[in-house]
């Protein structure tokens, strides 16, 4: 036990001294906010424990030199007097004021070995972040309305993510709520799906509709909407179209197999004889029983029912405006129906428990073509879904 609690006290202190070097490490490398975080979350759990004190050290240090590296950043970023740099100085006096809001609740944190708390230059950063929101809220603004008047998809969206981020930093800014409406609904691309039947074969309506039914998929996405039937009041982007090239169904068919099993099984029993023909008895004077086998024989029949169906196809991406089909994707389906039932002659205590099932069952009858057509619908429904999942309209 000694030994272990050692062991284990070795492999404790030597993570320790792994996690300070790591953390020393991304202090000289200028990772400060990697070595804040670490030292936050040491000092959160015990800032007392002596084996700690180093964390109180690099804290210090990564603070003072984190806070440094930001005001020289915004510094050499006003300089440069351009509106685009509007969100970064934004973004870093946010930074400077929430590293400080995050260290305040540790407070105060001893440095044993020099008898002193540790410093921390706090500064108010509040009127620059209000500044610089209110300058970043009117460059966003303004920036969002040029785009809007580009009047092109990619511009709508690039409006529409500059409006959203302007809505989380500033609520209620002017009219931007309705401004994002507008980019988002501009933004859309609608795809109509449709379906072309090439195989010579009647198709059940019902899988047509299955089909087409898009609010099953869930494929709706931020940009994209998929509709099954078109409504004349969209102007479509996007055609989807599956068609349907070949269809296959195999014959009905029922395959005859023979098994013979046997087996030695225990028929009753009868009593132990010795070498003279009397009967044994045990301590108590009962005679006693030996169970008595016999061989027995069954010979089966299985049967299996079997049909299968065969749905090929092609998945179209056509760009209505261009009027060209952008890429083509193969798809395919089966579906088989199989269902196996058993006859028996002989002795049926020779069959395990999975050929009882089947001496159980009897024959059904078998589905129809179109059932069988329409059962891979589910199938195919899926194959569909992952080739519009992994394949995009726009690149």
């Amino acid at each position: 036990m000694k030994k272990i609690l050692q062991l284990t006290a070795a492999l404790f202190l030597l993570f320790s001294c792994s996690s300070v070097k790591s953390t020393q490490e991304a202090i000289n490398n200028g990772n400060y906010n990697e070595a804040i975080n670490v030292a936050i979350a040491k000092l959160k759990k015990n800032k007392t424990k002596k084996g700690n004190q180093p964390y109180v050290l690099m804290l210090e240090e990564a603070f003072a030199k984190a806070t440094s590296k930001d005001l020289a950043s915004i510094n050499f970023l006003k300089k440069e007097n351009n509106p685009e740099n509007t969100e970064s100085i934004f973004v870093l006096y946010e930074n400077l004021k929430n590293r400080q809001e995050i260290i305040k609740p540790l407070l105060p944190l001893t440095i044993t070995k020099q008898n002193r708390n540790a410093s921390f230059q706090f500064n108010d950063y509040d009127d620059e972040i209000i500044v610089n929101k209110n300058q970043l809220s009117d460059f966003l603004y303004t920036k969002a309305k040029k785009l809007i008047a580009a009047d092109t998809k990619f511009d709508y969206r690039s409006a529409y993510n500059d409006l959203e981020y302007l809505d989380k930093i500033n609520p209620n800014f002017k009219d931007v709520s309705n401004l994002l409406n507008i980019a988002h609904q501009k933004g859309l691309d609608y795809v109509i799906v449709s379906m072309k039947n090439e195989t010579e074969k009647v198709i059940p309506k019902r899988l047509e509709t299955d089909l087409l039914n898009f609010d099953t998929y869930g494929l709706n996405d931020l940009w994209t909407v998929y509709h099954g039937r078109k409504n004349p009041l969209i102007d479509y982007d996007f055609g989807l179209e599956l068609n349907l090239r070949n269809i296959t169904v195999s014959p009905e068919q029922i395959k005859e197999k023979e098994i013979i099993k046997e087996e030695k099984i225990v028929d009753g029993f009868t009593y132990l004889l010795d070498d003279k023909g009397n009967l044994v008895l045990d301590k108590e004077g009962n005679k006693i029983k030996v169970d008595k086998y016999v061989n027995v024989r069954c010979q089966l029949y299985q049967f299996t029912q079997f049909k299968s169906a065969k749905v090929v196809g092609q998945v179209k991406f056509i760009d209505l405006y261009e009027n060209q089909i952008l890429q083509t994707y193969p798809i395919e389906t089966e579906f088989v129906f199989q269902h196996m039932y058993a006859n028996y002659k002989g002795d049926k205590r020779a069959l395990d428990k999975s050929y009882l099932d089947l001496i159980n069952l009897r024959v059904v009858a078998f589905p129809s073509n179109e059932q069988m057509i329409y059962d891979t619908g589910e199938d195919l429904k899926l194959r569909l879904k992952s080739i519009i999942t992994r394949n995009k309209f726009r690149k």
